[in-house]
């Protein structure tokens, strides 16, 4: 039966509100974002209305500027056969770079204004980025190019992804150091939270226990199902994030069969013979790459490079210092942590100078004109430990849900220096303490002065709030978990925990982790939700 018109209702309508919902979006508590989802699914019915200004800067500036940008990248780096090549042969690419758009979406769910300018030119840095890796790779992989091994191949150097990119400035602009990983899985966690379970089921197929990190099992099922490219002549691994990763690279160097240099990372910190080891371990790397190459070491490309990887570091420094001190930071908790760990683990490049320079122009006016970027803000939450790679953009949903805002985490505080380029010596000194404290490591296993260094920054940041990441088969973490209950007793701090299973969204789904946020906000809190459509929804098929 036909609904009837309801003139009674149309009368009462305030026009006046409509007209100014219509150009400015819905103030935060009406947005009912989560209204917008298919079920299931975690995409839009529709797009996000966010006012006339916003909807049509997000549309030209974020989603046609990257679709465009992406293409263009593909050209400038390769063009479009190796491309298609390589989305024909690795599942991994077709599975992350199509639905790409769907991650900024998710990330930048909800944001207006100056924080809306700024936070996509994180995921911009990035997304050129892997772009330009696995072009690279694409053009170099003998299995692309009939077995033969071109220039690209010879000029390559393989190495996992938690080898600092730093350790290959001596060689910028003869050799392409391409992190082994950062795009067949790192990247494509985050992207989609279902691209890494077959590798996690094929390495456990051939025997592997089910208890180590699965981000380890991940990576070495990526050769079990002949997902990696051939694309160097050799690779340099290393152990981190722990003992796990050993075995993985066990796997990886039986499978790859290249010659292999181990540049490992220390599980004892805080020691000046553990420290001179390391530097004997990195002149060690440079000793094999000088002996793989036959291209020298050049201390002069060492300084150049590092001397702009610290002008990176210091705008990083001037961004925190205004999360820290003001309500003007405009850069959300998800676009913040995803950039800073990948540019500062993989080195110096110069996209993310040009995304820096956009993002300062953001938050110098923001800063001059005093504008509260995240005004919904009811706590300011610090991010502990190992996060879900499969879920990484829950700050973005916690925001709109319940006014969390994570302004910083741990990750993005891991490589917390500048390193001096004044002599040999303290170059390599710096480097090796940069090494040290790669993802994963210094806060997690570098002993329990590291370990808390949480109530230093929490203090630094402001925040009233910890979101406690529990990784289920990480067992460094897994051994202080009471230690940091007592210590949240005896400071009066709140603290909720998430337990995950890094790049495994079946061990605990995202579901599963709105739920304990929305049970602690509820019960210890005793908050309401600005958002209730964002408090329960299926997004089990979520990419």
């Amino acid at each position: 039966m036909a609904k009837k018109f309801d003139i009674k209702a149309l009368k009462k309508t305030d026009w006046k509100k409509v007209a100014k919902d219509f150009w400015y979006g819905k103030p935060h508590g009406e947005r009912r974002i989560g209204d917008l989802y298919i079920e299931k699914t975690g995409l839009y019915k529709h797009r996000e209305w966010r006012g006339v200004k916003d909807t049509m800067y997000y549309f030209y500036a974020v989603w046609l500027y990257n679709y465009a940008m992406m293409v263009a990248d593909i050209m400038k780096f390769g063009g479009i056969v190796p491309f298609a090549k390589g989305v024909w042969r690795y599942r991994w690419v077709g599975q992350t770079y199509l639905p790409v758009i769907h991650w900024y979406d998710r990330g930048l769910q909800g944001l207006r204004g100056e924080a809306l300018r700024a936070s996509p030119w994180h995921y911009r840095g990035m997304t050129s980025t892997t772009i330009k890796q696995f072009m690279r790779f694409f053009t170099s992989d003998t299995r692309l190019n009939g077995g033969k091994q071109n220039e690209h191949y010879k000029t390559n150097i393989a190495h996992k992804e938690t080898v600092w990119g730093g350790i290959f400035y001596p060689w910028a602009g003869e050799l392409t150091n391409l992190p082994l990983e950062m795009i067949p899985y790192f990247v494509t966690c985050h992207v989609n939270s279902h691209t890494v379970q077959n590798y996690i089921d094929a390495v456990q197929s051939i025997g592997l226990p089910g208890d180590p990190c699965p981000m380890c099992q991940a990576e070495a099922g990526l050769f079990v199902l002949d997902d990696v490219p051939d694309y160097a002549p050799a690779f340099i691994t290393c152990n981190e994030a722990c003992d796990a990763s050993v075995a993985s690279t066990v796997l990886q160097d039986w499978l790859f069969d290249k010659p292999l240099y181990a540049l490992p990372m220390p599980m004892q910190f805080d020691d000046p013979l553990v420290h001179k080891h390391v530097m004997k371990e990195i002149e060690g790397a440079w000793k094999f790459i000088e002996e793989q190459y036959g291209i020298p070491f050049s201390y002069e490309k060492l300084v150049e490079k590092l001397k702009k990887q610290n002008e990176l570091m210091e705008f990083e420094w001037e961004k925190w210092e205004v999360a820290a001190k003001t309500s003007y930071y405009p850069i959300n908790g998800v676009a913040q942590a995803l950039y800073r760990i990948y540019y500062s683990q993989y080195g110096d490049w110069e996209v993310w100078h040009e995304c820096d320079a956009k993002v300062r122009k953001v938050l110098e006016k923001c800063v001059s004109k005093k504008i509260n970027t995240f005004p919904n803000t009811r706590h300011r939450v610090i991010a502990w430990s190992c996060a879900p790679l499969y879920f990484s953009d829950w700050p973005t949903w916690a925001y709109n849900c319940w006014g969390l805002n994570v302004v910083i985490n741990m990750d993005s505080l891991m490589f917390d220096m500048k390193i001096r380029t004044d002599s040999y010596e303290n170059t390599l000194a710096d480097m090796a303490t940069y090494h040290m404290w790669a993802p994963m490591r210094r806060m997690a296993v570098g002993g329990m002065q590291h370990i808390f260094e949480l109530w230093e920054y929490m203090e630094k940041f402001n925040c009233d709030m910890v979101a406690m990441y529990d990784q289920l088969q990480c067992k460094g973490m897994q051994g202080v978990h009471g230690l940091f209950e007592d210590e949240f007793r005896k400071r009066n701090v709140n603290a909720f925990w998430m337990p995950h299973a890094l790049p495994d969204s079946r061990t605990v789904t995202r579901a599963e982790l709105r739920r304990m946020i929305n049970d602690y906000m509820t019960t210890v809190m005793h908050e309401e939700p600005l958002d209730p459509s964002l408090l329960d929804f299926d997004d089990s098929m979520i990419w």
